[in-house]
């Protein structure tokens, strides 16, 4: 259930990021790109992107430890950026999937989808119950 919820916020969070036109960031859809298809291939991209910052991304975290040290976490953006660069590299094969532009864009494209995931994270965190 955590993963479905997480798939749907990434897509979610990839919509708002193709909404803004600066960032490069693009979606395409399956054939033969009505809406439907639009909203399935964003789940589909979220999907994949949900898998490659859990496997990728836990790979490169452990590796780059020092370097999250040496830069006090900011080397965090770039990760995040190409962990981004990496999913559409990876949904490109399939002639759907998502578009990033420059690399630089796909950073702040990852940024802003951190903070959409990280307010979804804080919104549908389950609560714990008070004991009396």
């Amino acid at each position: 259930m955590r993963f479905i919820i997480r798939v749907v916020v990434n897509a979610f969070a990839l919509w708002v990021v193709t909404l803004i036109p600066v960032l490069t960031v693009t979606i395409t859809a399956f054939a033969p790109g009505e809406d439907l298809q639009k909203v399935l291939t964003l789940l589909a991209v979220g999907a994949v992107f949900a898998l490659v910052n859990s496997v990728i991304g836990t790979v490169i975290r452990v590796v780059a430890f020092p370097l999250y040290v040496l830069t006090l976490g900011l080397i965090s953006f770039v990760v995040n950026g190409l962990l981004l660069w990496i999913t559409a590299w990876i949904t490109s094969f399939w002639g759907w999937g998502l578009g990033v532009g420059e690399f630089w864009w796909g950073v702040v494209a990852a940024i802003v989808i951190s903070l959409i995931n990280w307010f979804f994270g804080i919104l549908l965190r389950p609560q714990r119950k008070k004991r009396s």
